[in-house]
């Protein structure tokens, strides 16, 4: 008789929670990294920080994330899914709370560096589960989902430290800084009771496991015979799996993910001194990085509605195609009115949804379960090593370079993301996950096909 795979089957309400469980995650790394732009302010004067030591600060959490991604990559596919999934949410708690009483810019710098290992910890363990659980037409759009969140923690961030630095008084930066313990808290209790992987359970043998949660999520009818087959493998390593072809989906995966994130992450830090130097002050400096920030999550939400109708492919494409665009305009068009940098800015912002959205499907749907965790984590830890750098160097570019140099800076990093992902992006919707991850229909790029089209 036949059976019903898993993956075919509706979103129920254990999907949905697990969606919030691990978007949650998300969410608070939006608010960790992007509450020091709001903070920096105040803090850089409060204990006396060099340029240097503002950029480092700026730059430490993405550092963190760095060492983090590979720790939790590896620590996730070695011990389960659901043992990291609260490592996360415990450091957020103990180090932003520490941040309060910060006495030194190393200090910050230190507690920093440990919330981004634990933001880099979020990433692999948390798009592991949902992508080793949700039904097939589901998953690219709640992975998708994660990246809307993202920006909505970061939105949240801007909108949450104006409001405090505004009304809590002389040690307001410090109450910002340590605000984002009370998430991490709620995070923590909302991850209570998730399963372990049954996908992971049976790569290590524990096939008794495995079924009884399948069960419990699908309901009694359903058992590891409604799985995908699968293979154990205990014995096959992250660098064999390389060796054995994956070696250029992982070069795919941090190239395009790199390219996504060191013009973001760069106006994050940066926002209000970016829009200062395109001759936006005051009032239009401090609410243009709000409503930056707010049209970065409207285009992740276009970007999610046509994750599957549009395809993988297309969409990373056409993301960067007019994303940067939009950052080469603002260089040209440096000098012009408030109102056109601000439209130029907003474009950027909804256009680079799509290449956003897509870093967190991509990897998990491209490589195989034992695996995928570690291939979510270097891919994490790689691109963050720009993009670090880039946060870094912001300001000297500003100094030294110019706001249109490093606009077209800016531009031409997004535009070797499109010729990467021309070259090398596959196009994975409507594939189940042991297919997706499959090398067998490997086919060249750079041509014009059914699949890789614009």
């Amino acid at each position: 008789m036949f059976k019903i795979s898993v993956e075919d089957v509706p979103l129920n309400r254990f999907h949905r929670l697990l969606t919030v469980r691990s978007g949650g995650g998300s969410f608070v790394d939006g608010y960790v990294l992007s509450i020091i732009g709001i903070a920096m302010t105040k803090v850089s004067p409060a204990l006396g920080l060099t340029a240097f030591w503002e950029g480092l600060i700026a730059a430490s959490a993405l550092i963190g994330i760095f060492f983090g991604g590979f720790i939790g990559g590896a620590l996730t596919d070695r011990l389960g899914r659901r043992l990291l999934y609260f490592v996360g949410p415990t450091l957020f708690i103990v180090c932003s709370l520490a941040q309060y009483w910060v006495q030194s810019g190393e200090m910050l710098f230190a507690l920093r560096f440990l919330n981004g290992v634990a933001v880099g910890i979020e990433y692999p363990v948390a798009t592991a589960f949902l992508v080793e659980f949700l039904p097939r037409k589901y998953r690219g759009p709640c992975l998708a989902t994660l990246t809307i969140l993202w920006f909505a923690g970061a939105a949240t961030a801007y909108l949450t430290g104006e409001a405090i630095l505004h009304f809590g008084g002389a040690d307001a930066w410090r109450i910002t800084l340590a605000s984002t313990a009370v998430i991490g808290a709620l995070l923590f209790i909302v991850r209570l009771g998730t399963p372990e992987s049954p996908r992971w359970l049976i790569g290590k043998g524990r096939h008794a496991e495995a079924e009884a949660i399948i069960r419990r999520v699908y309901g009694a009818g359903f058992s590891l015979a409604n799985l995908p087959k699968q293979a154990e493998s205990k014995s096959l390593s992250f660098g064999n799996l390389l060796h054995s072809g994956y070696g250029k989906r992982m070069a795919f995966v941090t190239l395009f993910w790199t390219c996504s994130v060191i013009p973001v992450f760069a106006v994050y830090a940066f926002a209000p001194k970016v829009l200062e130097a395109l001759h936006l002050s005051g009032g239009w400096a401090s609410y243009g990085s709000v409503a930056i920030t707010l049209l970065f999550v409207v285009g992740c939400i276009i970007a999610t509605r046509l994750v599957n109708g549009l395809g993988r492919r297309k969409l990373l494409l056409h993301s960067f195609l007019w994303s940067g665009l939009a950052l080469l305009l603002l260089g040209l068009l440096r000098e012009g009115p408030s109102l056109i940098i601000l439209i130029m800015f907003g474009a950027y912002a909804l256009f680079i949804g799509g290449a956003q959205v897509l870093q967190l499907v991509y990897p998990n749907e491209i490589f195989p379960t034992e695996i995928r965790a570690a291939a979510v984590g270097v891919g994490t830890s790689m691109s963050r090593i720009g993009a670090a750098v880039g946060t870094w160097l912001v300001p000297v570019s500003l100094q030294s370079l110019g706001i249109g140099t490093t606009m077209y800076i800016a531009a031409a990093i997004t535009f070797v993301g499109l010729v990467v992902s021309w070259f090398l992006a596959p196009e994975t919707a409507d594939r189940n996950l042991e297919d997706a991850a499959s090398l067998d229909d490997e086919e060249p790029r750079g041509s014009l096909s059914k699949n890789n089209s614009w």
